[in-house]
C-alpha cells in the first residue's frame, strides 16, 4: 500500500470531484480500487501503487476537463474511467473540444462520448447522416441541437421535423384536434430538446413563422425541401418505401438526419424496416454517413447500460438457436 499527495489549486474541482455526498469520489474508488481523502487542500490517495497511478492519471484528466468548461458527473466519470482501463485517457480531452449549442441556461451540448463525437462530425461534413442506436444515446438530442446551431448561423431558412406515426399500432386518425394536436405527442421528444436550446417562446414565435415545421411523414410526399434542416425519428417505423419518400424530398441546401432504434420496430413483423433496408443499400454512397452508437454511448442512468447489454445478450442467443435449428433443418 502506498500514498500519493496531489495539490489541488482549484477548489471547484475539488467540489465536482467529490460530487454531492461524494458520490462521484466513490465511484472512482469502487471502480480503481483506492481509497480518497480530501486532507488540507490535497487528495491523497491509497491503495496499491498500481491503482494509485490509475486514479492520479483520471484526476489529471478530469481536472483538465474541468478547466475546459466540462461539467463532472456520474456518467462522465464512469465514462472517462473506462477509457483509462482501455488505455485511451488522452481522448477524454477530445470530449471537451467541441461545443454545439448553449442551452437557455447557458449550459454548453457538447458530446459526451467518441461515438457522440463522431456522430455529431459526419453530421457536420455529410449531406444525409444516419444516426442508429438504443436508448439514451442522444442521437435525438444531438441531431436537434445540431439543427438550432445550422438555424442561429444562417445555413439554413428552417427546420423540419417528422416521424412516422405507427406506435402500438395507431394511426393519426383517431386522436383528436387538428394536424399539430395529433402529431405533437409523437414528436415530443424534439420538442424538448428545441425549448431547452431555444425556450419556449422563441420556440412558439419559430412555429409561428414556419421556421419551424412538424409534420407526420406521410405528409412529406411530393415535397421538395430546399434550404432545411430535416430530422426523421423513429426511423425503424418507416418503411422502405416511406424511408425512400422521404430521402427524396431533399432539396438544394438541405441536410436530414435520420435517427433510429433497430431493436424497437413496432411495424408488423412481416415488413421490413426501413432504416435496416436503408442501411444495407445506402452504405458508401456518396454524401451519406452511417453513424451506430452502442451502449457504450448511453447518457442516461447507466443502468439503461446494463439493461441494453441484457437484451442484446439474449437476442444473439436466440439468434444463434434459430440459424443452428434452420441448418439442422
Amino acid at each position: 500500500m502506498i500514498n500519493c499527495k496531489i495539490q489541488i489549486e482549484n477548489d471547484e474541482f475539488s467540489k465536482q470531484l467529490f460530487g454531492n455526498l461524494d458520490e462521484n469520489i466513490k465511484i472512482i474508488e469502487k471502480r480503481i480500487n483506492v481509497d480518497i481523502v480530501l486532507r488540507d487542500g490535497s487528495i491523497v490517495l491509497i491503495g496499491e501503487e498500481k491503482n494509485v497511478e490509475l486514479g492520479k492519471r483520471l484526476i489529471k484528466e478530469l481536472e483538465i476537463m474541468t478547466e475546459k468548461g466540462n461539467q463532472l458527473n456520474n456518467q462522465n466519470i464512469s465514462y472517462c474511467i473506462n477509457l483509462l482501463f482501455e488505455g485511451n485517457e488522452e481522448k477524454m480531452q477530445e470530449l471537451s473540444d467541441d461545443v454545439i449549442a448553449f442551452t437557455i441556461k447557458s449550459k454548453p451540448i457538447q458530446p459526451k462520448t467518441l461515438g457522440q463525437k463522431k456522430y455529431i462530425n459526419l453530421i457536420k461534413e455529410n449531406t444525409v447522416t444516419f444516426g442508429i442506436g438504443p436508448a439514451g444515446t442522444g442521437k435525438t438530442y444531438l441531431a436537434v441541437a445540431m439543427a438550432a446551431r445550422a438555424l442561429k448561423k444562417d445555413e439554413v431558412n428552417r427546420i423540419v421535423l417528422t416521424r412516422p406515426a405507427v406506435e402500438a399500432g395507431e394511426t393519426l386518425g383517431f386522436l383528436p384536434g387538428d394536424l399539430k394536436d395529433k402529431v405533437d405527442p409523437y414528436l415530443r421528444p424534439l420538442y424538448d430538446a428545441l425549448f431547452e436550446i431555444l425556450g419556449s417562446e422563441k420556440f412558439d414565435r419559430y412555429m409561428e413563422r414556419g421556421i419551424i415545421e412538424v409534420a407526420p411523414l406521410a405528409f412529406m410526399r411530393g415535397r421538395t425541401l430546399d434550404n432545411a434542416f430535416i430530422i426523421l425519428d423513429e426511423a425503424q417505423n418507416t418503411t422502405p418505401e416511406q424511408m425512400k419518400m422521404f430521402l427524396t424530398r431533399l432539396g438544394f441546401g438541405s441536410k436530414a438526419v435520420v435517427t433510429g432504434d433497430i431493436t424497437q420496430t413496432d411495424i408488423p413483423s412481416n415488413k421490413k424496416s426501413g432504416l435496416l433496408h436503408a442501411k444495407e443499400i445506402l452504405k458508401g454512397v456518396k454524401g451519406i454517413s452511417i453513424c451506430e452508437l452502442t451502449e457504450k454511448d448511453v447518457v442516461r442512468h447507466e443502468l439503461v447500460q446494463r439493461i441494453i447489454k441484457a437484451y442484446t445478450k439474449y437476442e444473439e442467443k436466440q439468434e444463434y438457436k434459430n440459424t443452428k435449428k434452420k441448418n439442422k433443418n
